[in-house]
């Protein structure tokens, strides 16, 4: 039943699922309708000042730039030759469609658990390895579905290392009082939700693969790193890896400042994140001259996030100018009111209104930090009226942001680029996934 459920799916997405770029233009057009159609005295100039106040803020193309930094910076790591070597070793073991997609979405979710860029990458190129696998063994597979299974980091990513919203709030919280990772990273709730999904998530494709959409899929394996080292002499070899042991003797004094200034928990931001990243490609390539190839050839990958997160944080222009996300989210203390009136415990409604709303807006704001920025003051409101703990209300955004990315095909511009594939492609498989998972965070939100 499942897997003719996701076959479904998957159809429809082949029909009617346009290119992203014009998924972005489409939102802009629906959110100005909308926008439209909410304000008490409907103003274009109002809207277009929205719109336009978002999309060449300094704020945007600062977060805009952190995003690309973060892709390109994990992008690279996952292409040092010690990632690449285990990757390809990986990439043997399955031998069905079912067991190469369960893999692939347990690789991307523990890879993205530590840090968005390096699962989505991770996961991509894993699927890539595997087409190949299957390609030159001439054996078919459902190449499309073990893609979408390389799209899942995106599903747990923001309770994750490197989940936006919990990081800016470690550092300046939505009611002026800086919010602890142990209490949104590192609390009960996320470990048990993000256990709970990478229990759940690898067995679905499991249980959703099937031999009606398997076939030959030409899949090339993806090219080895250029490697010039050869032409250069000991000297410069060496010079090259003093200069990595000094960036990272400094980037060591960095954190370690970092940390003992704003603690062990808070200390962990977007920046030191990128730092990291960058640090611990350059010791696995070992070289400067390496690491500058790589990182050149990952910068491909971020043109998607460069192109159209200054439109889309035009969108939140637009929604703010018209109104719709207060609309949506102010009315969240009095919805998970009205579910508790039916009998649910009122955290458990909050949980699940938050969470609903969050995925709604992130269809139309696909940033984690973005949407923080500007529904997370109006949550953190709603938990303080109802009681809710703001750190849980941080969550309940992060999950369903992440919960959302299933239906928005933004960020699988990177995993389409490495596989070849198109948005269509996966989508239905995706969606089917959301859908599926859906009764795990409710399950999880009633527990804890």
């Amino acid at each position: 039943m499942l897997s003719r459920f996701a076959a479904r799916l998957a159809d429809w997405a082949q029909r009617w699922v346009p290119d992203p770029f014009v998924i972005a233009l489409g939102l802009t057009a629906l959110t100005f309708a909308l926008g439209w159609l909410n304000m008490p005295e409907p103003s274009a100039r109002a809207l277009a000042a929205g719109w336009f106040g978002r999309f060449a803020a300094t704020d945007t193309l600062a977060f805009t730039a952190q995003m690309a930094l973060i892709l390109v910076a994990g992008s690279t790591l996952a292409r040092a030759p010690l990632v690449r070597g285990l990757l390809g070793r990986l990439a043997s073991r399955p031998r069905t469609t079912a067991a190469a997609a369960a893999l692939t979405a347990a690789v991307a979710m523990l890879a993205s658990i530590l840090n968005w860029g390096f699962g989505l990458i991770v996961g991509a190129v894993l699927a890539r390895e595997i087409g190949a696998r299957f390609s030159a063994e001439g054996r078919k597979l459902d190449y499309p579905l073990v893609a979408a299974a390389g799209f899942m980091g995106l599903l747990v990513w923001h309770g994750g290392l490197s989940g936006s919203a919990p990081l800016k709030v470690a550092e300046n919280g939505p009611l002026g009082v800086p919010v602890p990772l142990d209490q949104t990273l590192f609390s009960p709730l996320n470990f048990v939700m993000e256990a709970a999904l990478l229990l759940a998530v690898p067995w679905l494709f499991t249980r959703i693969a099937s031999a009606q959409h398997e076939k030959l899929w030409p899949v090339a394996p993806l090219e080895a790193a250029r490697d010039d080292d050869a032409r250069e002499g000991g000297g410069a070899r060496l010079a090259g890896l003093l200069m990595v042991a000094l960036v990272v003797v400094l980037a060591l004094l960095a954190l370690d400042g970092a940390f003992e200034q704003a603690g062990a928990l808070r200390g962990l931001s977007i920046g030191t994140v990128v730092l990291v990243l960058v640090v611990a490609g350059l010791v696995l390539f070992r070289s400067p001259q390496r690491y500058v190839r790589a990182f050149g050839a990952s910068v491909d990958e971020a043109a998607g996030i460069l192109l159209q997160f200054p439109f889309y944080f035009g969108i939140l222009g637009l929604l703010e100018a018209g109104g719709m996300v207060q609309r949506l989210a102010g009315d969240t203390a009095g919805m998970a009111r009205g579910l508790h009136g039916l009998g649910l415990p009122l955290a458990f409604g909050f949980d699940l209104v938050t969470w609903v709303s969050s995925a709604i807006v992130n269809v139309f704001v696909p940033s984690g930090g973005g949407q923080w920025a500007v529904q997370g003051g109006i949550v953190a409101h709603a938990a303080q009226e109802l009681g809710v703990p703001t750190g849980r209300a941080v969550m309940d955004l992060a999950y369903g942001d992440q919960w959302g990315n299933m239906l928005q095909p933004f960020w699988a511009l990177p995993l389409l680029g490495i596989t070849g594939l198109r948005a269509r492609d996966i989508m239905g498989y995706t969606v089917a996934i959301m859908l599926l998972a859906a009764p795990v965070f409710a399950l999880v939100f009633l527990l804890m």
